[in-house]
């Protein structure tokens, strides 16, 4: 196993940096943004491990309650039903004004990994307005990165 010994400097605001050599990067395989798990060795020294990660699309259903007050007028029609009935009428051909929403959650239908690669042609087809965007503007726009502090 190789190893480095790496002195820390200190940036503009006064904290600690690490600078890593080219050489060093590419013989741990490692490149900018990666994540890395510093790992105390209880000993004095650390060791860093880089954070592998995967992309898990996750597919939910939106529920909402949405409210609507139609005005109908009172009484039966020529076919013997309820007027109030022209209400529902009105709200499923769309031509109700919303009168107001709640959400009521969301529900998990599906998950899977997939790749990035196929986090690029699905985000091709369900963002099209953005299909000319840099693949990392792309990630940065639509991906939930994985935080560091973030529980596993």
């Amino acid at each position: 196993m190789k190893t480095w010994t790496l002195d820390v400097k200190r940036d503009e605001n006064n904290e600690a940096i690490l600078e890593f050599p080219c050489d060093f990067l590419q013989d741990a395989g490692w490149k900018e943004g990666d994540k890395i798990e510093w790992i105390d060795r209880k000993d004095g020294t650390w060791e860093m491990k880089k954070i592998e990660t995967q992309y898990v699309l996750v597919e939910c259903i939106s529920q909402f309650r949405q409210r609507y007050v139609v005005e109908v007028p009172i009484g039966i029609d020529q076919w013997g039903k309820d007027k109030t009935l022209w209400a529902l009428d009105t709200v499923t051909m769309e031509e109700a004004k919303e009168f107001s929403q709640e959400h009521l959650g969301e529900t998990i239908v599906s998950h899977r990994v997939i790749s990035r690669e196929d986090v690029l042609k699905l985000c091709d087809v369900d963002n099209y307005y953005c299909k000319d965007w840099p693949d990392e503007k792309k990630f940065e726009t639509f991906v939930t990165e994985w935080k560091e502090d973030d529980t596993a």
